[in-house]
């Protein structure tokens, strides 16, 4: 049995390697050399006190609540305390770029595309026959039925036909284009008529449209949907060399 095992720089590098993270990996180190390379190039700079902010923060998120707790996480992820004041600084040099590109960029985005942030609070019930679909649809409709009896009876998922199929808030990205044109041409509390797809026959009631409104967590959304569209592109622009001496020593085994 082994008593010890002395794991090398190189052993880590041979488990990405075979673990087939490669790839992963190499686009996350593109991602930082972009980003602090954009900040660079803005002339961003990062204050003591924002580092320790972010330091604190990081910290709490962790529950690093003591200096005990913070040097155990240090040695159970291999980190030094100048890799930790690195990791922490590349967020806030990254949440600072984010806000000299797209400051003044999140409302006119979010007033272009208003209707994709609206939201519907919805029911649904998905069929295989479209007959029954209609039969059911005018069945609510004329008060012989109910939209809850229906979930109950027709949904095979237990935990959905406990909510009456309830499909909670959901956005135009969440939903077929055929679906949430009717969906959100609805005027709720409404059933809609059936609608066919490749999934079956949906059955589905609106109960309320929510508005999109431009509050703290939607512009942070935002923030992140444009930051994430720049780095796509900036990353495909880049040529990549990857230099790797372990190339050569499994090549040459």
């Amino acid at each position: 049995m082994l008593q010890s095992i002395i794991i090398t720089a190189e052993d880590i590098l041979k488990h990405i390697k075979l673990s087939l993270k490669t790839s992963e990996l190499k686009e996350e180190i593109i991602t930082r050399e972009i980003i602090l390379n954009a900040a660079k190039e803005a002339g961003i700079k990062v204050e003591t006190e924002e580092l320790q902010k972010a330091a604190d923060t990081m910290r709490f998120v962790n529950k690093l609540h003591s200096a005990q707790d913070t040097f155990a996480w240090l040695e159970k992820f291999c980190l030094s305390i100048d890799d930790f004041e690195e990791v922490v600084y590349i967020s806030v040099v990254a949440q600072k770029l984010v806000a000299h590109l797209f400051a003044d960029k999140v409302e006119p985005y979010f007033y272009e595309n208003q209707l994709n942030y609206a939201g519907v609070v919805m029911y649904e019930v998905v069929l295989d026959d479209q007959d029954l679909g209609m039969e059911l649809f005018y069945a609510i409709q004329e008060g012989e039925t109910s939209f809850y009896d229906v979930a109950h009876e027709y949904i095979e998922d237990i935990e959905l036909r406990r909510q009456g199929g309830y499909r909670g808030v959901l956005y135009r990205k969440d939903l077929k284009p055929e679906i949430s044109a009717a969906v959100f041409a609805a005027k709720p509390p409404q059933m809609i008529k059936p609608i066919v797809t490749s999934k079956g026959v949906h059955l589905i009631f609106v109960e309320e449209i929510i508005s999109a409104e431009l509050d703290n967590k939607l512009r942070s959304q935002i923030f992140a949907e444009l930051f994430d569209e720049w780095l796509k592109k900036q990353v495909e622009s880049v040529e990549v060399l990857i230099d790797l001496d372990l190339n050569s020593k499994l090549i040459a085994a």
